[in-house]
């Protein structure tokens, strides 16, 4: 899966990954290969990312919105801290 993590000011994030865990408002969900197309609004708090090359990644987030189509992830942040 492809992953990118966008705020206003710069591209955060962009690489291949396995398995991404974000702050939804409903409580933390994870994204795995093959998800079902969703857009879902983000509270503040970690993005986990998984990949086989890097391990595991964490970023925190201000809000925001994920859009997962065809196995292309889109995280666009208010903000990371």
């Amino acid at each position: 899966m492809k992953l990118e993590i966008l705020t206003p000011d710069k591209k955060v994030y962009e690489g291949e990954v396995t398995a991404v865990t974000v702050p939804g408002t409903m409580g933390s969900f994870q994204i795995l290969k093959d998800h079902a197309p969703i857009i879902s609004t983000l509270e503040d708090g970690p993005v986990i990312i998984k990949s086989n090359n890097a391990g595991e990644e964490t970023f925190v987030i201000k809000g925001g919105v994920v859009e997962v189509l065809k196995n292309k992830i889109i995280v666009l942040a208010e903000g990371v801290a």
